[in-house]
């Protein structure tokens, strides 16, 4: 099972979630489940993502609903600092990398101190700015659960965004500290990011680097899609779920 792009073939076709195969914290649309369908039924496929399992429940496994190729389907939740897959009859997980308690603890208040400092922290907001995520702390300016369109005009050019992520990297050396979705900074444990986990699944699966495609929307030098690309995955960069769903579309419905 595999699919083709530019004459070169990949057993399995990764994907960045927010604003890569839905717009933040949104279902996918009609047209990306009827793709997505197609593409498991032709090779396997990963979503490796910021976001929390229930985000991936909500905006995928709930869409997606029963279909045969479940097994095709890899979840890497919070920056693939979890891996969890289907075994049959439920999804399991395969590993998580939480966070100490000590660890969380200071990524919470260093995030919050910059955030404060550099004129980053919002008072009104949609939900909790700070959320631990067990193997994730991530920073959301406008709150997890704020109007698309709204985070949209927060950061349009991400540079508030990026000003935080140096801040609380200078200061969390032994942490990961990447730049999420739009308005997100998420930390994890010191070399636990995209391409880890991108390792540990070709690790699980039996994969080699040429076997794979990537799709992110943050492959930008310190977005959290980057490590992805810098360990040497084949990667295509997207501007919304739009253009991942007509660059996937030709090589799907080739």
């Amino acid at each position: 099972m595999s699919v083709t792009h530019n004459g070169k073939t990949y057993q399995l076709v990764m994907f960045d979630l927010d604003d890569t195969l839905a717009p933040s914290k949104t279902p996918m649309s009609d047209e990306m489940v009827d793709l997505f369908r197609e593409l498991l039924a032709d090779s396997m496929g990963c979503i490796i993502s910021g976001g929390q399992y229930g985000q991936f429940q909500s905006q995928v496994l709930d869409r997606l609903g029963e279909f045969p190729d479940r097994g095709n389907l890899h979840l890497m939740p919070t920056n693939g600092t979890r891996y969890i897959r289907w075994s049959g009859s439920d999804w399991e997980t395969v590993y998580a990398e939480d966070l100490s308690e000590d660890q969380k603890s200071r990524a919470m208040s260093v995030v919050e101190e910059g955030a404060r400092s550099l004129g980053l922290w919002e008072e009104k907001t949609w939900g909790p700015i700070l959320e631990d995520r067990g193997s994730q702390v991530t920073f959301s300016a406008l709150g997890q659960a704020a109007p698309v369109d709204a985070k949209a005009a927060w950061d349009p050019d991400g540079r508030k965004k990026e000003s935080l992520r140096v801040y609380a990297a200078e200061r969390l050396s032994d942490l990961e500290v990447r730049s999420g979705g739009s308005t997100s900074v998420d930390i994890t444990a010191k070399g636990i990011d995209k391409a880890y986990g991108a390792r540990r699944l070709m690790e699980i699966v039996g994969l080699n680097l040429d076997d794979i495609l990537f799709f992110g929307d943050r492959l930008d030098e310190g977005g959290n899609d980057r490590p992805v690309a810098d360990l040497g995955i084949d990667s295509i960069h997207v501007h919304g779920w739009e253009d991942t769903y007509a660059q996937l579309g030709a090589i799907v419905r080739r």
